[in-house]
């Protein structure tokens, strides 16, 4: 679980064998009894995206997206298949180009081995999505959304590769409750696997060696009486314990990082009209074997948005949100304390098999801002306060 300077390698090599088993199980003949119906075919998905970023003042997700970069792009394909009556199966593979980092390296997004012994009762093992708010699954599915980023306070495009799925297993269940609507839960836990290379600055001149010890939560949520309104709310603890390997300095320090975090969540859905909001909150505690010159950090933070979409006619649908982050809650003051972004998105659905979006948005504040990655010169509090961000994205999917 540790990557040094790049790839684990054993970490690969087990997820590809898990994957390939999964294949293998899919694309095995089924035999049907006589007097049975076959096993369903295989089902095939793929996409491809490819967007464009422009900023104005302050570089953002890619480093030169002040001139306009084309550093945006991502494709998958995954298979699902029904291997029995109750047991299925699944995986993905993924590719991406965000700024400075993915440089379309592949991975294997998620794969999963399903058994659902009733509606009520489910158990999924691989490296299986994040059940986390209203969205987070849905991150790698362009055409299942309206916004081009989804609200950042809550789903942060930069940190996806520590949100979007986890190696482990879920149990998962869906309960009728007659007249009182029903419960859809999910807990989860297991670990994932850091890049450190991705995680380093720019020019730091140290290496990283990081190990996930857990991640584990889980999700509730009510679908109430009130058709195609539910709510409710997320958990997740993770704790990394991360190695820096710094010249000249022995033994090399040693940071432990614990963390939680909730959303609550409520989404509305009457016809074509969506109305959605979360808010959230996280903690943050790192300690270190030099506290004198790494003191103890326990900061907590605050993220909440509203967001609303319409499908005005088939092939189009706007949509808008507002979203704003507080990186500490007992520091609000300044520009680096606070960010509000306000976005509208246009979504032009041309065929059901490719669609095109435009999205504009207006921040004020610079906190998801990151020191050396998204701000030209690193000095961060020499980003501009106000400024604005621009996105035009083409998906194809199937």
């Amino acid at each position: 679980m540790v990557r040094k300077g790049g790839t684990d390698l054993n970490s690969w090599r087990v997820a590809c064998a898990g994957f390939c088993f999964c294949i293998a199980l899919a694309a095995a003949p089924a035999r049907a009894q006589d007097g049975e119906a076959e096993a369903p075919p295989i089902e095939f998905h793929g996409f491809a995206s490819q967007g464009f970023i422009l900023t104005l003042k302050n570089d953002y997700l890619a480093e030169d997206s002040t001139e306009g970069s084309f550093e945006f792009a991502e494709v998958g394909f995954n298979f699902t298949k029904e291997l029995t009556e109750r047991l299925s199966t699944g995986g993905q593979f993924f590719a991406q180009d965000l700024g400075p980092t993915g440089n379309f390296k592949p991975q294997i997004d998620w794969f999963y081995l399903d058994f659902r012994a009733e509606d009520w009762l489910g158990i999924r093992a691989g490296r299986v999505k994040i059940p986390y708010g209203l969205y987070n699954e849905f991150q790698d599915v362009d055409s299942a959304r309206v916004p081009v980023l989804l609200p950042q306070s809550v789903y942060p495009l930069q940190a996806r590769e520590l949100f979007f799925s986890v190696t482990g297993g879920e149990v998962y269940g869906f309960l009728r409750m007659g007249g009182f609507g029903a419960l859809d839960y999910h807990l989860y836990g297991g670990t994932f696997f850091l890049d450190a290379d991705e995680l380093t600055p720019p020019g730091a001149g140290f290496e990283l060696a990081m190990h996930v010890r857990y991640v584990a939560g889980g999700r509730l949520f009510w679908e109430t009486p009130l058709e195609g309104l539910r709510v409710g709310g997320s958990y997740e603890r993770v704790r990394v314990e991360t190695t820096a390997l710094i010249p000249g300095l022995t033994p090399p320090l040693e940071l432990d990082s614990r963390s939680w975090l909730y959303v609550l969540s409520a989404e509305y859905l009457a016809g074509d009209l969506l109305l959605a909001a979360e808010y959230g909150r996280g903690n943050d505690l790192q300690t270190s074997n030099y506290p004198e010159d790494q003191p103890t950090i326990d900061t907590t933070n605050e993220r909440a948005y509203v967001m609303v979409s319409q499908r005005v006619a088939s092939w189009f649908q706007p949509g808008a949100y507002a979203s704003v982050f507080f990186p500490d809650v007992e520091n609000r003051e300044g520009r680096a304390q606070r960010q509000l972004d306000v976005a509208l998105t246009l979504r032009f659905d041309v065929n059901p098999f490719w669609l095109i979006k435009a999205e504009g948005h207006f921040l004020y504040g610079t906190a998801a801002l990151k020191k050396g990655l998204n701000v030209n010169p690193p000095d961060i509090t020499q980003a501009a306060e106000y400024w604005g961000a621009y996105f035009l994205k083409t998906t194809a999917h199937f």
